[in-house]
């Protein structure tokens, strides 16, 4: 292969649906396709490229992604606030993580104690906040 034949680098090829979805993407340098699908509320529920890789994905009523299934065997499920962040995820190996959120909405990974400290903040904020209850009769309740 000549230099005359190395397609160049960063040129792609993409197909959108009626919806502006991105349904199709070619990485031309890479040789790579993708496609995907879409459910009715415009989620993406499936994609598979070219090396033969797929992915699922199921929503919630809140639109969501409350679980993913990986063509390695891979399983993924999600946990979300009211505000829909993410807080938690679980792999089918076991895996856990729980998330908190930086001042730019950026991702902090965190250990499950300290998830466990920040919820029981928000709680005892909430309490105080309706009665004079001190911390040491919030953890008695």
């Amino acid at each position: 292969m000549n230099n005359k034949e190395i397609p160049e680098y960063g040129k792609y090829i993409k197909k959108y649906d009626k919806n502006n979805n991105l349904i199709y993407y070619k990485d031309c340098y890479y040789f790579i396709e993708r496609w995907r699908e879409y459910d009715k509320n415009n989620n993406e529920i499936y994609m598979k490229d070219s090396n033969g890789v797929e992915h699922w994905y199921e929503y919630d009523e809140r639109n969501n992604r409350i679980y993913s299934k990986y063509s390695n065997g891979v399983e993924r499920w999600y946990k979300y606030d009211e505000n829909h962040n993410r807080i938690y995820s679980k792999n089918s190996y076991g895996e856990e993580c729980w998330y908190k959120y930086g001042k730019l909405g950026n991702i902090i990974y965190i250990t499950e104690k300290e998830y466990k400290e920040i919820e029981f903040r928000k709680k005892e904020k909430e309490y105080n906040s309706r009665t004079k209850c001190s911390r040491f009769e919030l953890m008695e309740i």
